[in-house]
C-alpha cells in the first residue's frame, strides 16, 4: 500500500515558488480571486494574483511571529559554535574548498537569550492597504547576563570568558535576517519562509561591484550569505546557523575586515562568480523562558535535556534524503550528526556561476525528533545568482516510532502533498 494514500499518514507540506500563483492554506476561498480574460484585463488578473500573494505574505509574517518567535517571548539557549578550517589561520584539510573542511568546535557553549518583536512604522497620510504593511519584525539575540540565571554566576563567567578571535566574539548578534523583516520578505526571493513547525531565514551581502551589474533585488553574486534553518516544537527550538563567505571576504582576511579594495567589478565583467564556502556553523538548542538543561520532575512538557543534548544523529540518518544533483555536486555536501538526535545535510561549497551544475540549485536539510513527532525540513534554493531565492520549503512529519515503516523509498524526490 502506498503510505501517501493512507488518511492516517501525516501530510507532507510543500510550498512551490516556481508557481507564480502559489498559495498557503490559510482558509481563504479561491472563489474570491477567480477571473478570466473575458471578465477583465490581464492587468486586473495580475492585480488579483498579487493581492493573493500579499495575503499569503501576511499569513507567513503573522505565523512566524506567533509560532517561531512565540509572540515576543524569550528563548534561553546554548549555542555550540563550529569553525571551518577554510577560514582559520592554521588552515588544514579542505581549506581551499576542494574537499570537505575540518570542523573545529569551540571549547565553551555560549548562553544566549533570543527574542523577536513587532514594531509599528509611522503611518503615512494615505495609510496602509494591509495592516501588516505598517509592521516590522525585529530579531534580537544577546549574551546572557547575571539576571538571566537563577544560580548562574559560574555559568555567566564561562559565557564572558569563552575566548576566540574577533569573528568568534561577534557570533552572538551576527545578522542572519534583514534588519527589519517585512511581510514581503516572506515571499520566495528573499529566502525567508515558515511551514508547519519548520522555518528558514536568510541575509546576504552583495559582492562589491555587483551593484553595477543589472540584477534583481535579491540576486547575487554575494560575498557573504547567512542562512538559518530550524524546527520549533512546544517549548523547544533547534536551529542551525550557516555562515558562508567568498575567499577574501571572511574572517582573518583583509577584505573580510571591511577592506573591500578588491576590484570585484573587473571580476564580474570577466564573467566569473566566486563560490561561497562554509565559514562557520552554530547549533542553537533553546527552550522557552528557561534554560534547556532542565531535568526537574515537575517538567511535564517534554522539553527535557535529552531531547536537545542526547545522543547524536537522527535514527537511521535523514528520514527522507533530498536530491542533491550530480555526483560532482553531491561531493560538495556534508552530512553531520548533532547531539540531541538531529542530523543536518548542508553544502560546504556553493557555486554562484549560473552555468555550474547545469544551473541546479542547493538544499539544506534538518531532521530532529523532539517528542512524539519526527520532523524533517528541507530548504531548497535556486542556482547561480538566484541562490538566495527559495524554490521550496518542505516539511515532513511522521510518528517517531513509526518512521522506519513509512520511510520514503523514492530515491530522494521532492516531497509532495
Amino acid at each position: 500500500m502506498n503510505p501517501y494514500s493512507d488518511p492516517n499518514f501525516p501530510d507532507l507540506e510543500f510550498v512551490n515558488y516556481d508557481d507564480p500563483n502559489y498559495t498557503v492554506d490559510q482558509g481563504v476561498s479561491d472563489e474570491v480571486f477567480q477571473t478570466s480574460s473575458e471578465d477583465g484585463t490581464e492587468e486586473e488578473i495580475e492585480a488579483m494574483r498579487e493581492d493573493r500573494r500579499r495575503r499569503n505574505d501576511e499569513f507567513q509574517f503573522e505565523t512566524y511571529h506567533a509560532d517561531v518567535l512565540k509572540s515576543g517571548d524569550a528563548y534561553k539557549g546554548e549555542w555550540t559554535i563550529y569553525r571551518t578550517s577554510t577560514f582559520l589561520p592554521e588552515g588544514g584539510d579542505g581549506c581551499d574548498g576542494t574537499a570537505p573542511p575540518q570542523l573545529r568546535m569551540e571549547r565553551t557553549n555560549r548562553k544566549v537569550v533570543s527574542m523577536g518583536k513587532k514594531i509599528l512604522l509611522p503611518q503615512s497620510e494615505d495609510g496602509f492597504e494591509f495592516r501588516v504593511d505598517g509592521e516590522r519584525i525585529i530579531n534580537e539575540e544577546r549574551l546572557a547576563v547575571a539576571d538571566d540565571f537563577e544560580h548562574g554566576k559560574d555559568e555567566l563567567e564561562d559565557n564572558l570568558n569563552s575566548g576566540g578571535d574577533d569573528y568568534s566574539s561577534a557570533t552572538v548578534g551576527r545578522k542572519f535576517w534583514p534588519k527589519e523583516m517585512k511581510a514581503k520578505d516572506f515571499r520566495g526571493p528573499a529566502g525567508i519562509m515558515c511551514v508547519g513547525n519548520g522555518y528558514t531565514i536568510c541575509d546576504t551581502v552583495a559582492l562589491p561591484g555587483a551593484q553595477n551589474v543589472a540584477r534583481e533585488d535579491f540576486d547575487g553574486p554575494f560575498s557573504n550569505m547567512r542562512t538559518e534553518i530550524g524546527i520549533q516544537y512546544k517549548r523547544m527550538r533547534f536551529r542551525v546557523k550557516l555562515d558562508y563567505c567568498v575567499k577574501g571576504f571572511g574572517p582573518n582576511e583583509s577584505s573580510g575586515d571591511g577592506d573591500h579594495s578588491k576590484d570585484a567589478t573587473t571580476t564580474l565583467s570577466e564573467g566569473t562568480h566566486p563560490p561561497l564556502l562554509l565559514c562557520s556553523m552554530v547549533v542553537c538548542r533553546e527552550t522557552l523562558e528557561r534554560w534547556p538543561r532542565y531535568q526537574k520532575k515537575e517538567n511535564v512538557d517534554e522539553s527535557d535535556s535529552d531531547r536537545l543534548f542526547g545522543p547524536p544523529g537522527a535514527k537511521g540518518g535523514l528520514y527522507d534524503p533530498p536530491p542533491v544533483g550530480s555526483d560532482k555536486q553531491g561531493e560538495q555536501y556534508m552530512l553531520l550528526d548533532l547531539d540531541g538526535g538531529a542530523t543536518v545535510l548542508l553544502p560546504y561549497k556553493i557555486d554562484q556561476d549560473p552555468e555550474a551544475h547545469s544551473g541546479n540549485g542547493w538544499v539544506t536539510s534538518l531532521d530532529w525528533t523532539p517528542g512524539r513527532i519526527r520532523f524533517q525540513v528541507d530548504r531548497k534554493v535556486l542556482g547561480g545568482v538566484k541562490l538566495r531565492g527559495l524554490r521550496s520549503l518542505e516539511l515532513s512529519e511522521v510518528e517517531g516510532e513509526e518512521a522506519e515503516i513509512w520511510r520514503p523509498r523514492d530515491g530522494g524526490k521532492d516531497m509532495r502533498r
